[in-house]
């Protein structure tokens, strides 16, 4: 059976279930009961239903249509497979884009029926609540959050994870369970909450200094964390828990219970009040619990994206080692992939994915290499302008000798994650595309040069990164920096560079992304990303100022730089940044490589 006559029987299976359960619409988010970004495949409902792989969009099903709504770095991808599906694309953030709300209200304006069906497991209280709201002025549509149609009608649906659990070595962690602790309870007392449910899989392992390998790429377990003045307690199965890893939560005055019991356990909890993070907590969970609930952002993202010193020093390591691999492998693809086929044969080329299983490797032979940190993008030539491009054996290409690759690509080290895009010059290239490299390039530059007050935000630089593309009027809309986790999420927030209003105050000892790109639909993509750390970089009467400094150690393409277009001040930037990455990574390299990295890094 092909794969748009299954989800034709999917859909015909769920609004046969629709009908006996009298919805007019049933919603498919793409979160896990923990709202994550990356979720383990038995919560892949919406890309089961709609045959959209990406990570960010929601899918909504009624008797006589469906949608899917999803982020401008999947537009091209979800306009791919959902072709021949029955679901509409709907471009987020794109003018005369309905809402969802306002699509369902169209849909069942004569409908017999106005309830709305969603799964209040998956989905965050905020969520929910809002979209209660925005179904009712859409002619008082009613939201029904009871029913998991998937535990119906996917038959083969997988089982949550039972990977087992590890212990991250205070080595790497830097800080103990027992302080992580204290600091949480010393601010849930400032909210006057008694205690907290944690339900964010990161913040969970981040909290006990654990890590697992129940979602891909991201090395967290399925668990919820409850804790209260003088009690903490573990939902998880414990056939994930190690007799290593139960010794420990032991001595460390962690009690374990069965994960299918954290509703039981917010009945049983004996505090008066209990924090929980709308945005991260299920609607389920907030029903459940019988207590005052003060509804606050949870205060661990907070505490973990501020790195302590052996953090900071993990990071230093993985990305110098994460360097070495990067430079044997653009070596290696530069000299040894492409000049050995430069007019062969095409099946003798390197392609997208040869080349990811090239990169793979060489990380692999890195110490500390546990996996990688996303799966590799990478996009040649028209792939590379699709934002979250990912080869499959129908679209892999071959490389030839022009044009451009974009490649970005990240590993988990257990000593910390690493997130680098670079876009490679293959041959000859057009006017237009080093013209559009240096506009990007010009951008990366701007934001890796500012200074700026502590607590600016995010948002307030993100400017920085697009000014020369906007003034051509160009520009992208996904995001321009995301924090990166500590050997967790390769995404984390809630710092970011970004144009929409992000609250977050930068702070010294925060790792950050700086990664602006521009697309051009058909043609080609171009994306250049270092992961950063936030650092002082003075005090003055004014107050105490910072700066960006980059983690990561790779050169940046020269080879497509516009060099008219570059000012003195930016040509030294590039310059002293290629001298450090040559200076901190060829006395570990042979002489090839070393040979090839000065070549690659000798001043503009």
């Amino acid at each position: 059976m092909t794969q748009t006559a299954e989800i034709a029987r999917r859909l015909a299976d769920l609004r046969e279930l629709m009908q006996r359960e009298h919805l007019g619409a049933f919603i498919f988010p793409s979160t896990d009961a923990h709202q994550s970004e990356y979720v383990a495949d038995h919560w892949k409902g919406r890309e089961w239903i709609s045959g959209f792989n990406g990570s960010a969009g929601t899918a909504v099903v009624t008797l006589t249509g469906a949608a899917l709504w999803t982020d401008s770095r999947y537009f091209l991808a979800a306009e791919e497979q959902l072709r021949g599906t029955g679901f509409q694309l709907m471009k987020l953030k794109l003018e005369g884009t309905p809402t969802i709300s306002e699509w369902i209200g169209a849909e069942l304006r004569h409908a017999d029926t106005t309830e709305v069906g969603i799964d209040g497991m998956v989905s965050s209280a905020d969520y929910v609540e809002e979209l209660i709201q925005d179904l009712r002025k859409q002619g008082g549509l009613t939201l029904r959050t009871n029913l998991d149609p998937l535990r119906q009608l996917w038959r083969d649906r997988p089982d949550i994870p039972l990977n087992p659990v590890e212990i991250q070595p205070l080595e790497y962690a830097g800080e103990p369970f027992a302080e992580k602790l204290q600091r949480i309870r010393r601010a849930l007392r400032e909210q006057h909450a008694d205690g907290m449910l944690m339900s964010a899989l990161d913040d969970i392992a981040w909290t006990l200094n654990l890590r697992g390998q129940d979602v891909h790429c991201t090395p967290v377990f399925v668990a919820y964390l409850l804790i209260s003045t003088t009690s903490v307690t573990l939902f998880i199965n414990r056939a994930k828990l190690t007799a290593e890893v139960q010794a420990y939560l032991r001595d460390n005055g962690v009690q374990v219970d069965d994960y299918a019991n954290v509703q039981r356990g917010l009945k049983d909890y004996f505090e008066q009040t209990i924090l929980m993070d709308p945005q991260e907590t299920s609607y389920t969970l907030m029903k459940a619990s019988p207590r005052d609930i003060i509804r606050q952002p949870s205060p661990v993202p907070a505490m973990k994206i501020v790195k302590n010193e052996t953090e900071i020093g993990g990071y230093r390591r993985a990305m110098f080692r994460d360097g070495l691999a990067m430079v044997k492998f653009l070596r290696w693809l530069e000299e040894d992939a492409m000049e050995s086929h430069p007019t062969g044969h095409p099946a003798e080329r390197p392609t997208e994915l040869s080349i990811d299983r090239k990169l793979t490797a060489l990380r692999a032979e890195q110490p500390l290499f546990r996996d990688l940190s996303f799966d590799t993008i990478a996009g040649y030539e028209e792939h590379g302008a699709i934002v979250h491009y990912e080869a499959t054996p129908e679209t892999d290409v071959p490389l030839q000798p022009k044009g451009l690759l974009l490649l970005d690509s990240g590993a988990q080290y257990q000593d910390g994650t690493t997130d680098i895009t670079r876009t490679i010059a293959l041959g000859p290239l057009t006017d237009e595309q080093c013209h559009v490299y240096t506009l990007v390039l010009k951008g990366h530059i701007a934001l890796a040069r500012a200074i700026f007050p502590e607590r600016t935000t995010g948002t307030q630089l993100d400017v920085l990164a697009r000014q020369f593309m906007w003034r051509e009027g160009m520009n992208y809309l996904h995001g321009t920096g995301h924090g990166v986790g500590s050997y967790l999420s390769v995404h984390e927030g809630p710092h970011q560079f970004r144009m929409e209003w992000k609250p977050q105050p930068l702070l010294p000892g925060m790792t950050i992304t700086n990664e602006p790109g521009i697309y051009l639909a058909g043609r080609f993509g171009v994306r250049i990303e270092n992961t950063m750390l936030i650092v002082p970089a003075m005090e003055t009467e004014f107050g105490r100022y910072l700066r960006l400094e980059p983690l990561t150690l790779c050169p940046i393409d020269k080879r497509p730089i516009d060099l008219a277009m570059l000012t003195p001040d930016e040509r030294q930037w590039l310059n002293d940044y290629h001298r450090t990455v040559f200076d901190r990574l060829s006395p570990l390299l042979d002489e090839a490589d070393r040979e090839w990295l000065r070549q690659a890094t000798d001043p503009i």
